[in-house]
């Protein structure tokens, strides 16, 4: 995996009884550590009263012994873990979002990008409103509690937001009574459902973190949906479903989600596993062996090594105990952080043609990086498979490739590629087959390998375009005093 970033995760939990909600939160929230390990925190609503800790790093390192006591106990929780794909990483953008008004309050966590984030901050800001951060889930924080201070309930202020807001957002919010959960009209990021033997009802970005804490999947929200869960149980808001065509990304299968998680009824394992069948199907090759880079390769390597007869071998031994490469902040870092996470098993891979099956190339400089690990270990052919057709536009909706001009595959042919990273030979999965990973086209997102964009783009796309100077804002004229 190449310097591709994710939005975050989150998560919440409603119990019909008070109880120890914030050590479920703890677990479920270190399942969906992979979504983002910048920060985490967590809130607990107790009748009314928002307890939170939240921080900079692991779940592990914001939690410590101890920690979740203070937290007490309540019938409402929320969590959150972070990667910036908008702000940058500091301690004020670190969610959940807390917020008080003179109707009650509210705690908010976001996954994904508003792609209008910059026109609604102006119109706030023009209306008195001070932001904190420089996210565009204070945008989203915003925009409901001035529906709320309009409207006579929770839901509604958030129906109403969603008027307004454009992008990516899943969302699980708590007010002093409810728990919300809402999923954007295009679907792009996951959310989910479910309910342990107790009666509590759970919302995630992702199963596992169900299954951390022995909660059953019900279902994944639907586009557009909305979920109400107060003392009179569960209730499903549609009006915002089916006014536009499914966008969900395709990359959750290839690469964020975990593989034991299940999205929209798919297994993540399985469609990793067709990639590869797809990749021996279109990049065919004679070679000895079949290896993947951990983790989200492996799955598509066996795919290929099932398809094509090449035996598949572990060729990488990964270190455990490091953080994903792409959260590294600077490209030195994350080349160095290359060599400390994987080392190559030399006697699987000397004097072999190795399939080497990984999910994207980016920049390029990280599969050079391990592809030079494959040839110092004694590798005869490297033929590099990726899981996904080549980057060739930003994304906007919760992916961190705010630019086109990093991309290699803009530049450069895939031939050029492939002497670029010193491998013998290279091929990608087509559109054509990335849409038929679960087996039908149910509608994904696949702009950044060169489709149409489903929303209109941001007329600001920098990631810290809350944080530049005055003479770098983008799409309006700033006072330089």
């Amino acid at each position: 995996m190449e310097n591709i970033h994710e939005a975050c995760g989150v998560f919440g939990i409603y119990s019909p009884t008070t109880d120890d909600l914030a050590a479920l939160t703890y677990y479920a929230l270190f399942a969906l550590q992979h979504r983002g390990q910048e920060s985490a925190g967590i809130v607990i609503n107790d009748d009314g009263v928002f307890r939170y800790a939240k921080g900079e790093g692991l779940v592990s390192e914001v939690f410590p012994p101890g920690k979740l006591s203070t937290l007490g106990t309540g019938n409402i929780a929320v969590g959150h873990v972070r990667y910036a794909t908008t702000g940058a990483k500091l301690l004020q953008n670190v969610q959940p979002i807390l917020v008080n008004h003179h109707k009650g309050r509210m705690a908010l966590c976001h996954n994904g990008n508003l792609s209008n984030s910059f026109e609604l901050r102006k119109r706030l800001e023009e209306q008195g409103a001070i932001f904190h951060s420089s996210t565009d889930s204070e945008v989203i924080s915003y925009m409901i509690v001035q529906e709320r201070l309009r409207n006579s309930s929770i839901e509604n202020a958030v129906s109403a937001a969603m008027n307004e807001i454009e992008g990516a957002y899943s969302l699980v919010i708590s007010s002093p009574q409810k728990l919300i959960a809402v999923r954007d009209p295009h679907g792009f990021r996951p959310l989910c459902y479910g309910t342990t033997e107790d009666g509590k009802i759970v919302f995630a970005s992702e199963s596992c973190a169900l299954d951390a804490i022995g909660a059953t999947l019900v279902r994944d929200l639907l586009p557009g949906e909305m979920a109400v869960v107060d003392s009179e149980g569960i209730r499903f808001d549609t009006t915002h479903c089916n006014k536009t065509k499914k966008q969900f990304c395709v990359f959750e299968y290839i690469y964020f989600a975990r593989p034991d998680s299940v999205i929209d009824g798919a297994s993540v394992s399985l469609c990793r596993k067709a990639a590869g069948r797809y990749l021996a199907q279109e990049h065919p090759v004679d070679a000895d062996i079949v290896i993947g880079v951990p983790d989200s390769g492996l799955e598509a390597a066996i795919g290929y090594s099932a398809q094509s007869g090449i035996p598949y071998a572990i060729g990488f031994t990964k270190n455990k105990y490091i953080a994903r490469t792409f959260i590294s902040p600077g490209q030195q870092e994350r080349e160095r952080g290359v060599g400390i996470k994987l080392n190559p098993i030399r006697e699987v891979v000397r004097g072999k043609r190795v399939v080497l099956i990984d999910d994207s190339i980016v920049r390029g400089t990280t599969c050079r990086h391990i592809a030079q690990l494959l040839w110092n270990a004694g590798a005869k052919e490297i033929h590099m498979r990726v899981s996904a057709p080549p980057f060739v536009g930003p994304c906007y909706y919760g992916t961190d490739i705010d630019s086109a001009d990093v991309l290699i595959a803009n530049r450069m042919s895939v031939d050029e590629i492939a002497a670029e990273i010193g491998v013998t030979s290279l091929g990608y999965l087509s559109i054509e087959h990335v849409r038929l990973l679960t087996g039908t086209d149910t509608g994904f997102c696949t702009a950044c390998f060169g489709g149409e964009y489903p929303t209109a783009t941001p007329s600001a796309t920098a990631k810290d375009r809350f944080e530049m100077k005055i003479s770098e804002k983008q799409g309006d004229k700033y006072e330089s005093e």
